[in-house]
């Protein structure tokens, strides 16, 4: 692996590059998770890339504005400037001879994934979701849930999610677990619904349980549904494992490295063409 800052309008971003075992066309970018989830999924993503990158894929793992290694402060970091962070990610991997790309989100950066799409930035080959987020209101409320938590740690105990939201409402940073969130990211997010992509983009949705086989969550099985119904091939499996981007020591989920590598089998779709400076096209 590689590791270098790209060039973005804001700052350097930390990158690092899973060469191909040979030359191809396939890349694969991968789109990480909110806050701490970030950082205890990397060993999960480590594997996952290096065995992408051994099968014949260029993998490309990123640290988007302000977060991480990259440039700014998670303060600074606004869903629209990641959104550019990725547009930028994109066309580097173009630049590498790249002509097929699979966005490959975590939780949060499964909303990114398809905003991305949505917008017209990017086009894909494909779409690898593992434990994708529904709702950004709905995370959204969980992580303010941790300061919360930590507050009745403490004994304190005055604060409700209510009561977070109106201090953002009024414009009013907040700090939540060590990251001061800015009212205009926490907007961003809540407004982000999983919609389906174009009907030309195939979906590969992993949920991870530790428990055996059982069927996807409720709201992500009406979800697929709806999907289906617009015409979008949905591959969706529930996969043994822990839950790697919130327990407290590192884990992981082997068997969803395998499914992954599943996906990446399939067929690819039409190629992508690419004009220097501009985003993947159709």
């Amino acid at each position: 692996m590689n590791p270098f800052f790209l060039p973005s309008r804001r700052g350097a971003l930390f990158a690092i590059d899973h060469p191909p075992s040979s030359a191809g066309e396939q890349a694969v970018l991968y789109i990480p998770p909110f806050a701490e989830e970030m950082n205890k999924a990397r060993r999960m993503v480590a594997l996952q890339a290096a065995e992408l990158a051994r099968s014949g894929c260029r993998v490309l793992l990123l640290d988007l504005y302000g977060t991480g290694d990259s440039a700014g402060d998670f303060r600074d970091a606004r869903w629209e400037f990641w959104l550019d962070d990725l547009t930028r990610a994109v066309e580097w991997l173009a630049g590498q001879g790249c002509r097929r790309v699979t966005l490959w989100g975590l939780r949060a950066g499964c909303l990114l994934a398809l905003d991305l799409l949505h917008e017209g930035r990017v086009s894909a080959d494909r779409l690898v979701l593992w434990q994708p987020v529904i709702t950004g209101k709905q995370m959204l409320t969980q992580f303010l849930r941790l300061r919360i938590a930590a507050e009745l740690a403490g004994d304190r105990g005055r604060e409700t999610v209510a009561s977070m939201r109106e201090q953002l409402s009024r414009g009013e940073p907040l700090e939540v677990a060590g990251y001061e969130l800015a009212p205009e990211l926490a907007a961003s997010i809540d407004a982000q619904n999983l919609s389906p992509p174009p009907q030309n983009v195939p979906v590969y949705w992993y949920e991870v349980a530790s428990v055996g086989e059982r069927p996807l969550s409720p709201v992500a099985a009406t979800t697929v549904d709806v999907w289906r119904q617009a015409g979008i091939r949905v591959e969706a499996e529930v996969i043994k494992g822990e839950p790697f981007w919130m327990t407290q020591e590192v884990t992981l989920a082997p068997a969803l490295l395998q499914a992954t590598m599943t996906a990446m089998q399939t067929k690819p779709g039409p190629r992508l063409a690419y004009t220097p400076g501009a985003a993947l096209r159709r």
